[in-house]
């Protein structure tokens, strides 16, 4: 169903934007994403955001972004929890600034590639356990929340329709928790999203 709404994206700017769209519109762009998750397509794992890109060369871009990942603990971690009536999770919201490099810059369908890299704060969240419960340990865990570094890479196709323009993309994303308890929570496994977006900004 999801790949079906991509394609129907794709095919519809591809149909309405003339080629020469492209150079309607300005040096720099502000839009918003929604994303889910490939290696889990529960909803808690999706995310959302905003970004900005400015034009450092034509084929050069300094962006800019902040999100939120509603679940970075391994799918291994839900799957053992699914045995019991409790609910953790590890929700990271972040920000991030990057360079992302444009091949065809000049035409309406062009592949990029990005790196980016940033800081994200993690909140651990528990539920299952009733309302008090819920609320004593919630309280508790707030305690354990930590700031730590981020870093990204991803690629996909801007496509273009006069100033507006469409985000069809991959990103990985790769937290460095080192000791935290959102690192204890996971098994000492790397805490990670490998993410499909979908974005929509405009040019100006």
């Amino acid at each position: 169903m999801r790949l079906r709404y991509l394609a129907a994206i794709v095919c519809t700017v591809s149909w309405f934007a003339p080629t020469s769209a492209w150079a309607q519109g300005g040096a720099a762009s502000v839009g918003g994403f929604g994303s889910f998750s490939l290696t889990d397509a529960s909803a808690s794992r999706s995310g959302f955001g905003g970004s900005v890109a400015f034009d450092l060369t034509p084929n050069i871009q300094a962006i800019g972004e902040v999100g939120r990942i509603g679940d970075v603990l391994p799918p291994t971690t839900a799957r053992l929890l699914a045995f019991t009536p409790f609910d953790l999770h590890v929700s990271a919201f972040y920000g991030e600034g990057g360079v992302r490099v444009l091949a065809s810059p000049g035409t309406v369908m062009t592949p990029y590639g990005e790196a980016t890299a940033g800081i994200a704060r993690l909140r651990t969240g528990f539920s299952g356990g009733g309302s008090t419960a819920d609320a004593i340990v919630g309280s508790a865990l707030s305690f354990f929340d930590r700031t730590e570094p981020i870093a990204g890479i991803g690629g996909g196709i801007l496509l273009r329709g006069g100033p507006v323009l469409v985000d069809l993309g991959y990103r990985y994303k790769q937290i460095f928790a080192g000791s935290s308890l959102a690192s204890l929570l996971s098994g000492g496994t790397d805490l990670r999203s490998h993410q499909v977006r979908v974005g929509v900004g405009v040019r100006f």
